[in-house]
């Protein structure tokens, strides 16, 4: 090259995933003025790099051919796989780095782009801060493999994942699970493993499958119908967008009765999500991937605003008093073929919508409709967790709402748990109708444990008005606790403790004293 300085300078050239027409312009370039042509190859000799970019050589540059010395997991150098690798790039990077202090240009060629899973990039951690440096993109093979199913990868708010196939398939299913859209690299030997983890995470239908995109032997098909024995490594499985397969048919939540008279679709499916007791952050993977696969979102309105909008999507919001009613609804919903999400808050089997659903599921007509069911963060784990650890022994789970029991019914359960040293979860312990529960409950309370009881105050725990605080159960007053509020009630073996500055902690140890064990 012309303007030659003291050192030569080192190009990280992308040659794109196959065709050598969708070689870039500066890529071919550089690629016809370098001194010195590099490129990775297994031991084999052939390079995928070298071949794309061949019509744009000029048959008078230097060529260094840098082999791997391994390409699987098997080896006899004494630091392993990984020590075999690191040996090979420092020795490939000071081959490089000879030209360059010679003075002499070197373009690195990479596959698809440079810093996307490629070989390239090694040798640039290893020279970039010695030498004039400069990296030219490619196209991936995520974009070629999409160009050709013809198919969008994402649209509106939907999350791309690029996951490589070689994780462990608990981890693959669970990150499929979890996104919109996703495409998994490095099939070839892992493709067994990719295909039951589509599978686990519900997504196999959707999956495509691309091979040697833009390339001689190119092939596409759904993933479900590959044979196994026959995956190259060049190969990619792709879920595509969902918002144009998504049918935005839908109908209001009021509207439904209006099509009672239509003849049923294929039956669908509803699926009980349990969204925790805040925002996105406190989602399971398995949660997130099943609203955004659904079609329809029921629920009420306050939790289902927690849930971002996808385009295509029907959103069916309701009072939070219509338990049955939304529960009936989802179900006839996904007796006309759709894929509805019940949104629930915390886990959906604790006091919210899964027996609801449940209820209605095993009475007719919706016998034959399949429901699952997604746990989610509890409230009573969430604001322990804030607290400390309250919950680290026996505890018990007791609603005080007596819209649904009578009051006798609360409060000789909270009298038996008292009687048994429980830690107790209060949930639903006051609401603007309800202002007495938390007052006689106390009262209860006193009688089995100490005034100085830590009892941990839990509001909006994960939102925007969180406040946890810790109180002596005789100075629990009822003004302070809403419908928004949790209330843990520590045993008598429960420790409040502060720990420096002001940090105060709650919990309770998980050995109990030798003489009460004896008594």
């Amino acid at each position: 090259m012309t303007d030659r300085q003291t050192t030569g300078k080192l190009y990280g050239v992308g040659v794109g995933p196959g065709d050598p027409s969708l070689v870039t312009v500066r890529a071919a370039e550089l690629i016809g003025k370098a001194d010195v042509i590099a490129y990775h190859c297994a031991r084999h000799g052939r390079s995928h790099a070298r071949a794309i970019a061949e019509r744009y050589l000029t048959g008078s540059q230097v060529e260094e051919r840098l082999m791997y010395p391994v390409t699987v997991e098997t080896t006899d150098h004494p630091g392993g796989y990984r020590g075999a690798l690191d040996d090979f790039y420092r020795e490939a990077s000071e081959r490089l780095a000879a030209h360059l202090d010679a003075g002499r240009d070197v373009v690195v060629l990479a596959e698809g782009d440079p810093l996307f899973y490629g070989s390239y990039q090694h040798m640039h951690k290893r020279l970039a801060h010695r030498y004039p440096t400069e990296v030219v993109p490619g196209v991936t093979s995520i974009s070629a493999a999409a160009a050709r199913l013809g198919t969008p990868l994402v649209e509106a708010e939907e999350i791309l994942t690029i996951i490589p196939g070689t994780l462990p398939e608990e981890e693959l299913a669970a990150r499929l699970a979890a996104t919109d859209s996703a495409v998994v690299m490095k099939l070839g030997r892992t493709f067994p493993a990719v295909r039951r983890a589509l599978e686990r995470a519900g997504r196999l239908d959707d999956a495509r499958y691309v091979e040697r995109a833009t390339m001689d032997g190119e092939r596409t098909g759904r993933l479900a119908d590959v044979d196994p024995d026959g995956v190259p490594y060049f190969s990619v499985a792709v879920l595509p967008s969902k918002v144009a397969a998504l049918d935005s048919a839908g109908r209001p939540f009021e509207a439904l009765d209006a099509a009672a008279g239509e003849a049923p679709e294929p039956v669908g499916e509803v699926v009980v999500v349990g969204t925790g007791p805040a925002g996105p952050l406190w989602l399971t993977p398995e949660a997130r991937g099943a609203l955004a696969n659904a079609t329809d979102l029921v629920g009420y309105t306050t939790y289902l605003d927690r849930v971002p909008v996808r385009a295509g999507q029907v959103r069916h919001g309701s009072d939070n008093k219509v338990e049955g009613v939304r529960a009936e609804f989802a179900l006839e919903l996904a007796r006309r073929g759709r894929r509805v999400a019940v949104v629930s808050s915390g886990d959906p089997g604790v006091f919210a919508m899964a027996t609801a659903v449940l209820e209605a599921a095993c009475e007719d007509p919706y016998r034959d409709v399949p429901v699952r069911v997604l746990p989610g963060m509890t409230a009573a784990h969430a604001a322990a967790s804030r607290a400390g650890a309250p919950l680290g022994h026996d505890y018990a789970v007791i609603s005080l709402s007596d819209r649904l029991k009578p009051w006798e019914v609360i409060a000789r359960r909270l009298r038996a748990a008292a009687e048994a040293d429980l830690v107790l979860a209060l949930y639903n312990p006051g609401s603007k109708s309800r202002t007495t529960q938390v007052g006689s409950a106390r009262d209860l309370l006193l009688e089995y444990r100490s005034p100085q009881t830590p009892v941990v105050l839990a509001r909006d725990v994960g939102g925007p008005t969180e406040r946890v605080r810790t109180v002596a159960l005789a100075e629990l007053d009822p003004a302070d606790v809403d419908m928004r509020t949790l209330l843990l009630v520590g045993s008598t073996q429960t420790r409040w403790v502060r720990r420096g500055g002001d940090t105060e902690v709650v919990w309770t140890p998980r050995r109990y004293p030798e003489e009460q064990q004896r008594s």
